[in-house]
This record gives C-alpha cells, sequence and structure tokens, in this order.
C-alpha cells in the first residue's frame, strides 16, 4: 500500500516590506550609534523602534587538538554591562572597511597572541535584534601558534586551553554566560560528536 501523500497547506503570502517613516540619530559614539525610527512593519503596525547600529562583530572559536583532544581557547575579562568577569571566546568588532577575516585574525593575536594556520567562518547571527542591529560572524581556527599578546589599553584578559567536554560543563553549569560563546562551544561539541 502505498503511503498518503501530505498536500502543502502552507498559504502564499504577500511579502509587505517595511516602510521607514522616519529616522533620528539620538546618539554617536566610537562604537556604536543609537536612532530613534518610525516605522510601518509588515501587517501595517506602526510603531516607534530605537536601534543600536553596530558594524558587526567577529568571534573566534581557536581550536588546538594536538593529541586528538581538542581544547578551546577561552579568556576571562571584566564585562561592566554584566557587572561580572566573564568567560568568552576572543571576539571584537569589525573596523568600517575591514573584512571579517581580517578582523578575525587581528581580534586573536591582540586579544591572546595566538595566530592560526586554518581560517574557516562556521556561523552568523543577530547578537540580540530586538533592538540591536548587530550581527556576529563565528570563525574556527586551528592549527595555532602561540605569540605575544597586544591587547588595547583597556583590555585585561586572562586566557586558557580548556578541553570541549570542560567547555561544554561550563556551559551547561552556567559558568560560561556569554551566548555567542554559549552558541559556538556547543557547535563545536556537536559537530565533533557527529563525526564520530
Amino acid at each position: 500500500m502505498a503511503k498518503p501523500r501530505f498536500a502543502r497547506t502552507r498559504k502564499k503570502s504577500k511579502r509587505t516590506r517595511v516602510r521607514l517613516i522616519s529616522s533620528k540619530t539620538v546618539y554617536r559614539g566610537p562604537v556604536f550609534s543609537v536612532t530613534t525610527d518610525h516605522v510601518q512593519e509588515p501587517g501595517g503596525v506602526k510603531a516607534r523602534r530605537d536601534l543600536i547600529h553596530h558594524s558587526g562583530s567577529v568571534v573566534v572559536l581557536a581550536v588546538d587538538d594536538p593529541t586528538g583532544k581538542p581544547r578551546v581557547l577561552l579568556e576571562r575579562q571584566y564585562r561592566h554591562a554584566a557587572g561580572d568577569y566573564l568567560w568568552e571566546l576572543p571576539a571584537g568588532r569589525v573596523d568600517p572597511g575591514e573584512a571579517e577575516m581580517e578582523a578575525a585574525k587581528r581580534e586573536l593575536l591582540e586579544e591572546t597572541g595566538y595566530t592560526a594556520k586554518k581560517w574557516r567562518r562556521i556561523l552568523k547571527f543577530w547578537a540580540s535584534p530586538g533592538f540591536l542591529a548587530e550581527t556576529m560572524a563565528v570563525y574556527l581556527a586551528t592549527g595555532l601558534r602561540r605569540g605575544t599578546a597586544q591587547p588595547e589599553e583597556d583590555e585585561v584578559i586572562f586566557k586558557r586551553l580548556v578541553p570541549i567536554a570542560s567547555a561544554v560543563r561550563m556551559v551547561m553549569r552556567g559558568t560560561i554566560r556569554d551566548a555567542k560563546t554559549i552558541s559556538s562551544v556547543l557547535w563545536l561539541d556537536h559537530t565533533l560528536r557527529s563525526r564520530s
């Protein structure tokens, strides 16, 4: 007996575009700017949206695997917005006119002193799309070579290579509380498990 076919019931909907009614820059700083936008959203709803505009960031999932037991390069630094020290992957913003991969290489070297032989973008996502127009591109960096860090004046960073199993435990116990690091560590764990 043939298996029944299920008809697709997905309705075709007209995609209504967003209409920007007005936009006013209310703050412009060295890292981001803020606008107050009045828009007509899909479905006809008119709304005020306050947006933080950012040039985008890169995140580096640096993995050391000399013995077949992958370790992730984590750093710990104080984050004023969180009011605490956080475990994170190396990351930073993309400077105007800079390519993402070049920014990733620069950030890894500046913050940790490491360089890498192989680079590959593995994820790209919105940091917090409710109010923040910032994308984050995650680059997998392998073939690590140690060097001297070149942090900016306001950066005090402690770094450590952590076995992937320990990094996953840090995520699950709430020791790692940074979203970009959580998603990247879990991506790596899933990828490694699916290969075995």
